[in-house]
């Protein structure tokens, strides 16, 4: 390990002023046995989780225990010098938040704006490094005031001494060192990294075109004047610092001196909710109780109280209480929404969805419908012990009423306990190319040709698509910008917010996260997207709006308007047993009906002619791209028809029966993917659920290798393929083919590697 850190980096997150990615710097800087690295971006910690993220990765899976530390590079709108920040502590942390967070809200949306006053007033804890003009001159003197005034507000300061290979180098470095000693500053090697390594000047120059929204040939005073702004090995910026080997060996020290890590973050939920009662615990199982006592008047069923029992164990022993109730009090406000003249009661229509649904307790509380009396739960799909991950609770409200809701929370925990989450705006396909081919000064007609060719763009493009349009592939030019689009793809353009995701904190929010004003008023949001603050334990709640909840609250309204006297539908009172709903169905006349209503589930209603309620949930679960591009749509369609004709279908496995009956024999459901672990492979909850995760190749790769090995001792997992579980008729067939039988090549596997 070296004596060096870079402490100056500037990553993507800085929005166009930068070609490289957060965890590519971090990446880069293990691979060079770099010491630490700081992420400092302009007025912001946008990126700086995907940083500390990446560090653990590296940590965990190559040993090596690189330091991040995090803070932000300012920007002052009053000519101050940018001065680069790091928190030394917990305490001096939320002191940054909250200086980002008072420019960003006085600020428009994506704008920050900042005077050295406002440093001074929040330095107290906060490791300055002063990053000087290039040239100083006649105002020498004036500089050195400012730096010692620096260091009168935060104790000490450094002076970064940039290496820019402009020819001048060593002389204003001898210069910086004077001031140094002078004015009691310490100096500081750095290369003021815009790039994790060289190769990435020309994208450099490509998005400081995009900011300046000009062409590589307009824009020439604004590109790099070399690629030397990248992350260099410690012995060659030894080599570059010997004539002040202190500069470098003043960046370890810097870092020695700062303990705050991201690790101690961690979400803190309301209380208020728990008003009356001893603690959020006891308030949530008060509540609970109570709710399954009125869920079921005639007695909560044995099975549903074994699940309240152990799923509010799980709950205490991870602290999640206050965040369901914080939840609940929500659901709670919509179902008693007063009109916007107070009069009369006007409840608003909401239901919690997605994985809350596994949870026996949301039922109780009434965030949920599903009863778990009468279906199978997995709370572990919800929360797991083992994954130390937040629970995420998901409510659909009226669409056209939403936005009370959001103001409920907005009043009750105020705007300093309450944002909404962001949405990282990255460059996609026809973005790319766009801006890429206007930096090249292509015209109007030929990007528009260039960028409507990208309904494939997400593979990339390769030259036997541009010769398949016509394009030539002998043009150097054009394969260069081809090449540089290909690599802004996922670049951060900006931080829009998230359709509802709710950040709502016991303390100041912004002592955790930075809050910046919306696009829309009277709303703000924090620097994090869900990725993020998944990552660092810090819980939200989604408060989303459907239209189709609107609509029926209008046609429930227009009911009681046109039958009055008669009983009243309800949401969760809904008869699902219309035998001519079921033929409209079976006509494929679904149009306006809610998630049957696209042109591929029309085409599959009359093939399965849906009978009962349930019948349509595997409808809308089976024409999605998983169960196509997995087997699973022509057998479950067979074996449906099998039953239909009095045919006795058979499972490869007894304890299956019970976890696939209702679809088959075919796995639809990632429900069914957890129970088909536990119930054949003996897996434990947790680890089915780290199973199902290891499905999401989307997210996490290489981790159902080392799970394999173990399910494939068993005869409920010999012969699956394609996630299809066969017949006992097909798996002679089945092993007659091993390039038809993924489990045939799987029995290769020895903890996760082939034999």
């Amino acid at each position: 390990m070296s004596s060096f850190d870079e402490l100056c980096v500037t990553t993507n997150f800085s929005f166009l002023r930068s070609g490289s990615h957060p965890e590519e710097f971090v990446e880069q800087a293990a691979k060079l046995g770099l010491a630490g690295i700081g992420i400092a971006d302009r007025n912001t910690l946008a990126g700086v989780v995907r940083a500390h993220v990446k560090a653990k990765s590296i940590k965990e899976k190559d040993g090596v225990d690189l330091r991040v530390i995090v803070g932000a590079r300012l920007a002052f709108r009053d000519g101050a010098p940018d001065l680069i920040v790091y928190p030394k502590n917990r305490v001096a942390y939320a002191r940054l938040t909250r200086l980002l967070s008072e420019g960003n809200r006085r600020a428009p949306k994506g704008e920050c704006y900042l005077d050295l006053a406002d440093y001074l007033k929040y330095a107290r804890g906060l490791q300055t490094i002063i990053i000087p003009s290039f040239d100083l001159g006649a105002e020498s003197q004036g500089f050195r005031e400012l730096i010692k005034e620096i260091i009168d507000a935060s104790g000490v300061a450094w002076l970064a001494a940039p290496f820019q290979f402009n020819g001048d180098d060593r002389r204003r470095i001898r210069q910086l060192n004077r001031i140094a000693s002078q004015t009691g500053a310490r100096l500081l090697a750095t290369t003021e990294p815009l790039l994790h390594s060289c190769d990435r000047r020309p994208l450099l120059d490509v998005v400081s075109c995009i900011r300046e929204k000009k062409t590589l040939k307009e824009a020439r005073d604004f590109l790099a004047r070399n690629a030397e702004r990248y992350l260099k090995p410690a012995r060659e910026i030894a080599r570059l610092y010997r004539d002040a080997p202190q500069a470098v060996s003043e960046s370890f020290a810097f870092l020695s001196d700062i303990t705050f890590s991201m690790d101690e973050l961690r979400y803190n939920y309301p209380e208020e909710t728990s008003a009356g009662y001893a603690s959020s615990q006891e308030a949530l199982r008060a509540r609970t109780w109570a709710g399954a006592d009125k869920r079921y008047p005639g007695g909560v069923p044995e099975k549903v109280r074994q699940a309240l029992v152990r799923e509010l164990g799980i709950v205490e022993r991870k602290q999640y209480a206050p965040y369901f109730l914080t939840v609940a009090d929500i659901v709670e406000f919509a179902r008693s929404a007063y009109g916007k003249d107070g009069n009369p009661k006007v409840p608003i229509l909401c239901q919690g969805r997605g994985s809350a649904a596994n949870s026996a307790i949301c039922y109780c509380l009434g965030i949920t419908s599903v009863d778990p009396a009468e279906n199978t739960l997995l709370f572990d799909r919800f929360i797991s012990e083992e994954r130390n991950e937040p629970p995420d609770i998901d409510v659909d409200f009226e669409h056209e009423r939403r936005e009370e809701v959001i103001q409920y929370v907005y009043h009750k925990y105020g705007r300093d306990r309450a944002g909404l989450a962001a949405t990282l705006i990255c460059y996609r396909g026809r973005s790319a190319i766009r801006e890429v081919a206007k930096a090249f000064g292509y015209s109007e007609d030929r990007i528009a040709s260039l960028s409507k060719m990208l309904h494939w763009w997400s593979r990339g493009v390769s030259e036997k698509d541009l010769v398949e349009l016509g394009l030539d592939v002998s043009d150097k030019r054009l394969m260069k910008c081809i090449d540089l689009a290909n690599q802004l793809q996922g670049f951060p353009r900006h931080l829009s917010q998230h359709v509802g995701g709710f950040v709502i904190t016991r303390s100041k929010l912004h002592d955790v996260v930075p809050i910046q004003n919306a696009a829309m008023e009277d709303r703000t949001v924090v620097e994090w997207n869900k990725d993020d603050l998944e990552d660092l334990g810090i819980l939200k709640v989604d408060l989303l709006g459907l239209g189709m909840l609107t609509c029926l609250k209008k046609a429930f309204d227009l009911a009681k308007e046109h039958y009055p006297g008669q009983k009243l539908v309800k949401l969760d009172s809904s008869d699902t047993s219309d035998e001519r709903v079921y033929k409209m169905l079976h006509r494929a006349d679904s149009i306006g009906v809610f998630q049957v209503e696209s042109r591929a589930q029309m085409s599959m209603l009359p093939r399965l002619k849906p009978q009962e309620f349930y019948d349509l949930v595997i409808e809308v679960a089976i024409v999605r791209p998983g169960p196509i591009q997995g087997g699973m749509v022509h057998p479950y369609l067979k074996r449906r028809k099998d039953k239909e004709q009095g045919k006795k279908l058979d499972y490869p496995y007894p304890a299956l029966e019970k976890v696939l009956e209702r679809t088959l024999g075919v796995p639809l459901f990632q429900e069914q993917a957890m129970q088909i672990a536990i119930e054949g492979a003996g897996f434990s909850p947790p680890e089915a659920d780290k199973l199902r995760r290891a499905m999401a190749t989307f997210k996490r790769v290489g981790t159902i290798e080392m799970l394999l090995p173990r399910h494939l001792r068993h005869r409920a997992f010999k012969c699956s393929a394609n996630g299809v579980l066969r017949s006992r008729a097909n798996r002679a067939r089945c092993n007659r083919s091993r390039r038809r039988c993924p489990a045939d090549r799987y029995q290769s596997f020895k903890l996760g590697q082939h034999a």
